[in-house]
């Protein structure tokens, strides 16, 4: 991936994590290895993409029938007939996520699918709103100009703040970050270092909320790596990119064209999708396993990769006696799911007023999290939009409830939703509901504390077996769908090891903080504890 093909990858001090020297394409040295990856969410499709770039055969094994995992998107049809676009919600594509723009550009090499949003502006209950646009994108000014400009966020906040305590904030190291403050939680640790009520509401809030967990049940060290990533540790910028169309019509549909077509030099491997397939269990067999599905079927495999969610990992796991060891399979058994969250779609008859941004996060706001208008972006949307002179706008509520509601909890949650959006957007108010979809999901990874030391990495007792998404642990600067990229390359490359097969290089942001001064002040601090 070069800055001069995709016009990302500005900063110089990203780190490169070079690819292991070998073989570019096995099957040129005999039969091919043949890798089952199952899932085909993010981290699924990035494995089955470095290794199918390397001449193995690949069949991806998917429980949904589309791709993409919860970036996946289908097509719904209205009550009157007309069929939609859908999907999970609002994904925003940073610049730093460079291990997933590595997979995107497989199919789309000038990333001409995603189209830059310049703002997304937070709003609170009292109507503060914090923006992103025009800020410096080197650390720490960035993250400075960011506070400093903040209606709830003054420079006596700043001199009020406890330096010693905020130190870990200030110059964070991956992994060392999770010995020093995952057993703390987030809201705890922002208020032991006295940052304001106010900003930890509509910053850090918003941000944590990410993660579809709340600040006091999100892991403190989990807290200050994100801020690591998009603030002190990226020359970035804070602004991201969005799909210019539904996720299978952007993404996925023309990223199965390039792995499911004929061989090519770059590509000398063959990749089969089986969609609409559970694997129910997976048995040892010689060094490789055999898997069966719910199909009834039965099929042999060299490696394996099992990308599937959480529930699907402890799943599969708990039905596959023969994998792994005793401490392996607990490890993978207390990996837990962040509360349940809703999406609520909704086909208007009138359009939002002009000025409504495409997305707008808000804090204690509860339920709702954020409002997307998705036909200003998203062109069936907009298709849909300029036929009806209507509107698509999306409400997102995070960590709604620990189990799935009941049919009265979600008519409720509706409702709320509903009057914070004609509170916030009050032209809504007037405009007949055409369509709306409400979606329940409980399949995002906990990131509570303690949850860090006792997650499973990558690689398993087998070592033609891994592991790969965003709830592995991988000791890397790293979130949400960059982590699923990530861990699927890495999982790939492990694999390919074992044929002495060339790996994949990487990128992330630094691993430490990069500015002398927070470095030289937060080792001072913590050596005056």
């Amino acid at each position: 991936m070069t800055a001069a093909s995709t016009g990302y990858g500005r900063d110089r001090q990203r780190v490169r994590y070079p690819a292991t020297p070998g073989h570019r394409d096995l099957s040129r040295h005999g039969s091919p290895p043949r890798v089952v990856v199952v899932g085909a969410g993010i981290a699924g499709l990035a494995a089955a993409t470095g290794l199918a770039e390397r001449g193995c055969h690949v069949e991806v094994v998917e429980r949904e029938r589309y791709l993409g995992g919860r970036v996946g998107g289908w097509s719904e049809r209205l009550a009157d007939g007309t069929v939609v676009g859908m999907n999970r919600g609002f994904h925003a594509f940073f610049a730093q996520y460079y291990n997933l723009r590595k997979l995107l550009i497989r199919s789309d090499p000038q990333l001409s699918r995603l189209r830059r949003l310049e703002d997304y502006p937070l709003v609170d209950a009292y109507g503060r709103c914090d923006t992103f646009r025009g800020l410096p994108r080197t650390p720490p000014w960035n993250a400075l100009a960011f506070a400093l400009r903040s209606p709830t966020f003054r420079l006596r906040d700043l001199v009020r703040m406890d330096p010693r305590a905020a130190a870990p904030l200030a110059a964070v190291s991956v992994p060392e970050i999770y010995a020093r403050l995952d057993h703390l939680d987030a809201e705890t640790f922002l208020r032991d270092i006295n940052f304001p009520e106010a900003a930890r509401h509509l910053a850090f809030e918003v941000f944590s909320r990410s993660f579809f967990i709340d600040p006091a049940r999100m892991s403190a060290a989990e807290l200050a790596t994100m801020f690591h990533i998009y603030f002190l540790g990226s020359s970035e910028g804070l602004v991201f990119d969005v799909a210019r169309d539904n996720f299978d019509v952007s993404l996925w549909t023309p990223l199965a064209k390039y792995l499911a077509g004929p061989r090519t030099p770059t590509r000398p491997g063959t990749v089969v999708f089986r969609l609409g397939v559970s694997v129910d269990h997976i048995d040892t067999e010689g060094d490789g396993f055999r898997l069966a599905d719910s199909t009834g079927a039965t099929s042999r495999a060299d490696a394996v990769v099992l990308a599937a969610d959480i529930p699907g990992l402890r799943r599969i796991v708990a039905a596959s006696p023969m994998l792994g060891d005793a401490e392996w399979r607990a490890r993978v058994s207390a990996l837990a799911s962040a509360p349940v969250y809703a999406v609520h779609r909704l086909w208007l008859d009138r359009p939002v007023r002009a000025e409504r941004p495409c997305f707008l996060g808000t804090g204690g706001l509860a339920p709702l999290d954020n409002i997307s208008v998705l036909d200003r972006y998203e062109q069936q949307a907009a298709n849909w939009a300029g036929d009806t002179a209507g509107s698509v706008v999306e409400l997102h509520a995070y960590a709604v409830a620990d189990t799935t509601p009941t049919p009265v909890a979600r008519a409720e949650l509706r409702n709320r939703l509903l009057a914070r959006l004609h509170s916030l957007y009050p032209e809504t108010t007037r405009a007949q509901i055409v369509g709306e979809t409400l979606l329940w999901h409980q399949d995002c990874p906990r990131f509570s504390p303690g949850d860090f030391a006792a997650r499973p990495g990558i690689g398993t007792p087998h070592p033609r077996l891994v592991l790969a998404g965003d709830g592995i642990r991988v000791d890397l600067p790293v979130a949400l769908m960059e982590r699923a990229a990530t861990t699927g390359w890495i999982a790939a490359n492990t694999i390919l090891r074992q044929w002495d097969a060339a790996g994949h290089t990487l990128h992330t942001v630094p691993a430490r903080g990069r500015s002398a001064l927070l470095r030289t002040f937060a080792t001072r601090e913590r050596l005056l504890r």
